[in-house]
Formats: C-alpha cells, structure tokens, sequence
C-alpha cells in the first residue's frame, strides 16, 4: 500500500497538472480575445492596405465621392439620356441618343462586355500613380516610384522612352481621346474619354477596318496598335459626375483628362500617388517632353487653377499623395 507522503506527493501532482491545463486554456482565450480587439477580421476591412481612401472620409470627400457611380460604359451601365444631352453638349455633338446607342452597341461587338470591377476588395491593396505631362518632372527622378504602383496611368501621348529615369517606363493603362491617339503595347489598356460620339465611331475603326476619317482640329490617326481586350471607355455618366460634382458645374467649361483621370482614380484604386500635375516654376502649364517656346501657356478650355484647387485638397486630407517634383 501506499504510504501517507506517497499519496500526498500524487495528490499535489495531480492538482498542479490540473492548474497548467486551465491557466493554458485561460490564456488562451485571453489571447484570442486581444486578437479579436487588436486584429479586425480581414472582410471588415475595406481594402487590404494600411489606410483606404474610402475609410475615415472627413464630410467634403463624402459628399464628393459617390461609388456607385460607374465609371466605364458596359451594356449593364448604359448611359441615361439625360446623361447625353449633356455630353453632346461639350463639344457641339449633333447626333441622336438613338445613333449614339447604335454606335455603343457596335462598339461591344469588338471589344469584351466586361465589368469593371472598380470596388475595393478586403485582401487587395491596389496602389495607382498617376502620371500627369507637367514640366515638373524633368529632374525629378521619380521614374523608379511610379514604376513601384500596381496601376500606372498615363495621359495622352506623354512619353516614358527617354524620360524613364524621371518618369518611369511602365504603363498599365493609357488614357486618350482621337486626337490624342498612340499605338499601345499588347499589355497596356486603352481608356478612351469621349467627348462626341464622333470619338465613339473612331474607336470602332480604329480596332477594326481603319476606314473612318476624323476631321478635327489636328491630324488623327486612322489606326493603332491596340488589345481589343483591354479598351475601356469613360462613361458620359461619369464625365457628367466629374463636372458637376467635383468642378461644382462650372459654366462654359468641362473637365480635362488630368483632372478626370486624377478622379477616377479615386474609383479604381486603395492608394493614389499623383505625379506631374500643376505648373512649372516659372507658372507655365507644359509639357515635360517639349521644348518651352510659348511662356505663357494656359489650359484652353478647362479651368485649370480650379482643378489643381480640388487635387491640393484631396492631397491636404491624404485622400492622394501629390509629388510636385520641385
């Protein structure tokens, strides 16, 4: 039999296992319950980067920024006809709604009915760099940052060979109008803006039989080198949106590329750097790839100063981050 001490040495044993097991168990708990409180399950997020744009919105940006307002066109996000009154509005366009859906439906007989997807995702952090044309980035050496963004927008014909150590030498997607066309390579999407259905009737051709002929201000180019599958079209909806929303209607003027790329932007990705946007030093709106002749050059038909306004704005409530270059 065992003696006294024995039975002792067993029972005190067995209560210091019974201890470990619960204290185990109790930090367990402990701990998944910090875990809960310091780490937010991963859907509760709006997207996977550190800080979304769309989170912590102060009441300007809220007011401002309306995601359910798609930007590209698809047959499921046609555009109202009220929509195209205004559009065919800004550049003196003559044709019908009836002509112009004509023509948006010849056009996705070419190119792919896709929906953009433009709504964060909980496990992606889409970062974008816009790349605007402006003088400022001579010298800037940021070429190496903007390649580093998942997205790389660039604007009408603004080059990268020659400029890559300013101005990087990646491009996802290439926003332009007719006259503003380039040949593209098989991995960069086209992002048409119209401004007419003119704009709409060039796209066709272009992708297709290269027949149409454009009269306009310059020479535009009767065909391009181009993925069908990566062509997406602006909205008028969306431009619509831009211009009376963001630009607060103003009269007599719509929006420029700059300025509704910057915005849409805002629609297809969690983190936006902008670059190239603005004046130079002397307080020209130029071109980093021209040589400065005119020192006087304005915006044409666009409000410029307003619309650098807006993008300062967005950067003072880190909705973007502007890089000026000098």
């Amino acid at each position: 039999m065992l003696s006294t001490k024995c039975k002792v040495f067993i029972l005190a044993l067995c209560v210091s296992v019974v201890c470990v097991v619960l204290n185990r168990e109790t930090y367990s708990g402990l701990s998944q319950t910090l875990l809960e409180y310091t780490s937010p399950p991963l859907d509760s997020r709006v997207c996977a980067c550190q800080k979304c744009l769309s989170e912590e919105s102060d009441p300007w940006f809220t007011k401002n920024f309306n995601q359910s307002v798609q930007p590209f066109l698809t047959k499921k996000y046609s555009t109202p006809e009220n929509a195209f009154n205004w559009w065919k509005r800004l550049q003196h366009d003559g044709s019908s709604f009836t002509s112009y859906t004509e023509v948006v439906d010849k056009l996705f007989e070419i190119i792919p009915d896709k929906d953009h997807n433009t709504q964060p995702r909980p496990d992606k952090c889409r970062s974008c760099a816009v790349v605007g044309n402006s003088r400022n980035l001579r010298g800037s050496h940021y070429g190496a940052l903007i390649d580093s963004h998942d997205i790389i927008i660039r604007i009408n014909r603004g080059p990268t060979q020659g400029y890559e150590t300013d101005v990087g030498a990646r491009t996802t997607h290439r926003v332009m109008y007719p006259e503003s066309a380039m040949d593209l390579g098989n991995t960069t999407h086209l992002v048409l803006f119209p401004f007419k259905t003119m704009d709409l009737r060039w796209l066709v051709s272009v992708l297709t039989t290269g027949t149409f002929t454009m009269k306009s201000y310059t020479a535009v180019t009767a065909k391009i080198k181009a993925n069908k599958d990566l062509v997406m079209v602006l909205s008028p909806a969306f431009i619509k949106y831009i211009h009376e929303v963001w630009l607060d209607n103003p009269a007599h003027t719509y929006p420029s590329t700059g300025f509704m790329t910057v915005v849409l932007s805002l629609h297809m990705c969690d983190e936006v750097s902008v670059f190239g946007f603005g004046v130079d030093r002397d307080g020209n709106w130029s071109h980093y790839f021209e040589e400065l002749r005119n020192k006087n050059l304005k915006t044409g038909p666009h409000h410029g100063q307003d619309e650098y306004k807006v993008i300062q704005q967005l950067s003072d409530l880190h909705k973007i981050q502007m890089h000026k270059g000098w």
